[in-house]
């Protein structure tokens, strides 16, 4: 299903992320992780790279095989760092033979450990790959990524603005945010997307923390994000990851309803391909209910 058509059935949309398997354990603890979430009916499920991009082949093989044997539409995440037009292309053209329909167009993450000069680039940002995906396949679904509290390479935040309506402007069909702790930010974002003509769904991305040691993790890869000193106090009291987890789900789950409450178009649940924070939430909230009372 087209991603506008999905976002026009679903009201709110909640949608699971997931990251590809390196191993063949990882890949039997992800698809029973799948297996127990495709009850609570997610809108939609997108599947991104590992760092740098380096789970390419496995993330394009996790699509196909999830849009062949579930019913589950499927975001295809693709970034187009260090990648040529015709690699590009391929990538495409194999989803699109295969019925996939929906991309996740991404930039990427530059390599660190090797000269890389953006002006020798086939791509250089995001909004070049959406406006190629466009011109060669139209009829795709195209999401690109917002960042509410600010763009970690674009330290002008009315720059950063007018970078996100440019790859609007060339064809992204939706919006989805970067993981946040504090929804002030998030409804900041959206107003200041309002005000510069930006009128694409704008999708919530939550992510609950479920060990302290994960929660470092995010903070290296999310650069810039935002932990409020509150969240920051609670889970300095949490004597083990499960207590860790409890309070990290709790934070979520707040945030979730707030959200809901002020109608927010959509909810992005990055899952770590684990299944236990997302269940917890939705059964608190009832959202199974919810979607039962809007068809």
């Amino acid at each position: 299903m087209h991603i506008a058509e999905v976002f026009r059935q679903n009201q709110p949309a909640i949608s699971f992320e997931f990251f590809p398997p390196k191993s063949e354990a990882a890949s039997e603890a992800l698809f029973h992780t799948i297996e127990k979430l495709i009850p609570l009916k997610p809108a939609y499920v997108s599947v991104t790279y590992g760092a740098g991009g380096s789970t390419r082949d496995l993330t394009h093989d996790l699509v196909v095989k999830l849009h062949h044997e579930t019913d589950l539409t499927i975001v295809s995440h693709l970034t187009c760092v260090k990648s040529s037009r015709d690699e590009i292309f391929r990538i495409l053209q194999r989803y699109d033979e295969h019925g996939v329909q929906n991309i996740m167009a991404l930039r990427g993450d530059p390599p660190t450990q090797e000269p890389w000069d953006p002006a020798e680039q086939d791509f250089r940002y995001a909004v070049e790959l959406v406006a190629f995906i466009k011109k060669h396949f139209p009829h795709m679904g195209i999401g690109v990524a917002g960042f509410p509290e600010g763009h970690p390479d674009t330290p002008n935040r009315l720059q950063e603005i007018e970078y996100l309506k440019a790859k609007v402007d060339a064809g992204a069909d939706y919006i989805c945010t970067q993981l946040f702790f504090d929804n002030r930010d998030f409804y900041d974002f959206c107003e200041r997307c309002r005000l510069a003509g930006i009128h694409v769904p704008i999708i919530a991305g939550i992510m609950p923390i479920t060990s302290l040691k994960g929660m470092k993790r995010m903070a290296e890869l999310a650069l810039g994000a935002r932990f409020p000193g509150r969240l920051l106090r609670a889970l300095a009291s949490a004597q083990d990851d499960a207590q860790a987890e409890k309070i990290g789900t709790h934070w979520a789950t707040e945030q979730v309803l707030d959200l809901l409450d002020n109608k927010v178009l959509g909810v992005h649940l990055y899952t770590l391909n684990k299944s236990k924070a997302s269940s917890h939430i939705y059964e608190t909230l009832g959202l199974q209910r919810f979607d039962l009372l809007m068809q």
